[in-house]
């Protein structure tokens, strides 16, 4: 058979029902396979929007995303997603096209050393110059995306490679000998952290986004419940814990609650699980957690002990490591600890001033999840609408809440949102998004209208670039360099354009109204909120500052 359909036979074997790209010249033969076949292709409008649509597919789905690109351009439009999707431990084969073998190397047409390009950004990558190594490829390709830490593998195929019609499979199956993920925790370190949780007085479970890439938060809600521990999560790890639970401290760091960020600060055994105690999450690393002995649980033993001191380190599978963990552990209510917790959630809530008259983003955003009945599955932009959407959009369940962590990736909202619609078809999406970030990647508008995708866009609009403006207030003396966007386009009329249902909504008594009609029809919609242009995202630990050097108000607010 020829390159282009034994890539489809890989696709089918493995699964895949869509692809997300953009076709171009030497990828051709590989795209009129598809269309022959019955894998559906999502055709985008830029590739970056490809990546970022099948990273929003598989972190919705649990399935490996499929994205297609053509050399040169094609691929190097894919880079930014394989790193954003590469930073959060997504499971995403890219597949290239690739100039003639004998044209390598020789500046040819649309040639890019993509492989070069993305060491760095992909979980393991590949250049087929053999046909006979295709399948062999393309299957380890999709064993090493989804075991193990997730994340992203290119296959880059010349064209001669995927035109050849001497392509056999031999149907060996994958043997990587120096690969095998450790899932199984050591017995000994299992015990040692069971030790310290029951000696534990103010014990504390630290989430990421490995509880639910391994399906854990069923195990992480059980061992919290047994040992009456509360919970805080990453923003990577939202959804792992209900955050409607009692136990549930929302998410700590930089944009963290204050109960959090105190829990964490005075807590004495502090059991982390499929977390990499980010910088956004730490703070200053010598004032992280002091006072606590610290467990850590991670399928990747390269993340142990990589930021912070770990006094008990476990490598394995966080669903398996915590079901073990749970067989040692004794009951325990720590009523003095939950009280003190129960005192901060009371004294430092989430807080905004609605009262003025001004529409304000997290008012915005309250009405989302009151509307939605937190269910949606939400996809976010990067910047203030993102920190406002994970502060008071409760999730409870896992896989509903898709945003870029760790690059913090402006313009991922909305076509992961068309990713995470595809692998949905039936649920509500709402993409909420920020007028800065909506402009990056607002092309695929088209891709949702053109596919009847019931895609729901929430722009909070204030007239900036909201973090960096805010940063600048606090920060820069109010001096807003190059952060106000003059000039924006209308977009409920930009929606409308694209064929969307576009909505505007400046006044408080309008929001609910609007998100009633968006959310109950079938269509691809967009509403504008107006909100105040001077609206911080509170609390905020400055950089480089420790968890306990909460900012609660700007400085000019604080009493």
């Amino acid at each position: 058979m020829t390159g282009a359909a034994a890539l489809v036979k890989v696709l089918k074997e493995q699964g895949v029902e869509v692809v997300f790209g953009i076709p171009g010249g030497v990828v051709l033969t590989i795209f009129d396979e598809f269309h022959r076949s019955d894998v559906r292709v999502i055709l985008m409008r830029h590739e970056q929007g490809a990546a970022h649509a099948a990273d929003g597919y598989a972190r919705s789905t649990g399935r490996v995303g499929v994205c297609v690109a053509t050399s040169g351009p094609g691929a190097t439009n894919l880079v930014t997603g394989l790193a954003n999707a590469y930073m959060d431990s997504i499971p995403v084969v890219a597949v290239t096209g690739q100039v003639n073998t004998a044209l390598i190397g020789r500046d040819s047409f649309q040639e890019a050393d993509i492989t070069g390009i993305t060491i760095p950004i992909t979980k393991h990558n590949y250049l087929v110059k053999n046909p006979g190594d295709l399948f062999r490829v393309l299957r380890e390709a999709f064993y090493i995306a989804s075991t193990g830490r997730p994340g992203p593998v290119l296959v880059d195929i010349p064209v001669n490679v995927s035109d050849s019609n001497e392509v056999e499979d031999s149907g060996e199956g994958v043997d990587l000998r120096g690969y095998k993920p450790r899932l199984e925790g050591h017995r000994r370190q299992v015990k040692l952290a069971a030790e310290a949780l029951n000696g534990a007085s103010r014990p504390l479970v630290y989430a990421g986004g490995g509880v639910i890439t391994s399906g854990a938060h069923a195990a992480i809600r059980e061992l919290a419940e047994k040992i009456h521990a509360p919970v805080t999560t990453t923003l990577m790890g939202k959804g792992a814990f209900p955050e409607t639970h009692p136990l549930s401290l929302g998410m700590l760091g930089m944009h963290g609650t204050y109960y959090a960020n105190m829990a964490v600060s005075t807590a004495d055994v502090i059991l982390a699980v499929g977390a990499r105690f980010d910088d956004r999450v730490t703070g200053r690393t010598e004032t992280f957690a002091t006072a606590a002995t610290i467990i850590h649980v991670d399928v990747d033993p390269a993340e142990i002990g990589k930021n912070v001191r770990i006094k008990i380190p476990i490598v394995g599978d966080a669903k398996r490591v915590l079901e073990a963990l749970i067989a040692e552990l004794n009951e325990a209510r720590h009523e003095d600890w939950a009280a003190e917790i129960e005192k901060w959630k009371r004294d430092r809530p989430l807080r905004y001033d609605a009262g003025d008259g001004e529409l304000l983003p997290q008012y915005v955003v309250d009405k989302i999840y009151e509307v939605s009945e937190g269910r949606a599955i939400v996809t976010t932009e990067v910047g203030q609408n993102q920190m406002w959407a994970a502060q008071y959009y409760k999730v409870a369940e896992p896989r509903t809440f898709i945003t870029s962590g760790g690059l913090g990736t402006m313009g991922f909202g909305l076509p992961a949102a068309v990713g995470a619609q595809i692998g949905n078809p039936n649920r509500l999406v709402i993409d909420i998004a920020g007028d800065g970030s909506i402009m990056m990647n607002i092309q695929e508008l088209t891709t949702a209208v053109y596919n009847n995708l019931p895609v729901k866009v929430c722009v909070l609009n204030n007239k900036y670039l909201g973090m960096v403006a805010q940063w600048q207030r606090l920060f820069y003396g109010g001096r807003y360099a190059s952060s106000h966007l003059a000039g924006n386009p209308d977009f409920a009329k930009v929606a409308e354009a694209f064929g969307a249902v576009g909505y505007s909504v400046r006044k408080k008594e309008e929001v609910v109204p609007a998100l009633v009609k968006a959310f109950s029809n079938r269509r691809t919609t967009v509403i504008d909120f107006h909100v105040r242009s001077e609206e911080n995202v509170m609390p905020m630990v400055p950089r480089g500052g420790s968890l306990k050097d909460m900012i609660t108000e700007p400085p000019e607010k604080e009493s």
